[in-house]
């Protein structure tokens, strides 16, 4: 797939991000988003159609999710400029209690 980024096995949360990492997590559309992308990348217009809200509202939350580490996203051409295609970044989320 054109412009595919590699998928980083664990993601080991510094303390430090925790509070950021549990807010993206916290989200039931962002979870609604990263449970659509475990197997295929999808830009966001196909998101917003596959969760029935605005394209606005979805990219404000995959914005949430990039700041977090857990998506990745790039710009590829569409019927209508260019589309942002996302991507899950890890395929697990580590935070330490301990």
């Amino acid at each position: 797939m054109a412009g595919s980024i590699n998928l980083k096995e664990r993601f080991e949360v510094p303390d430090e991000e925790v509070p950021r990492v549990a807010k993206a997590l916290s989200s039931q559309t962002r979870w609604r988003i990263i449970s659509l992308l475990r197997d295929k990348s999808m830009d966001v217009s196909r998101i917003a159609e596959a969760l029935k809200q605005t394209e606005a509202n979805i990219s404000a939350q995959v914005k949430i999710l990039e700041q977090a580490g857990l998506l990745k996203s790039h710009y590829e051409p569409g019927e209508h400029g260019v589309r942002k295609v996302c991507e899950l970044a890890v395929k697990q989320v580590i935070i330490k209690a301990i």
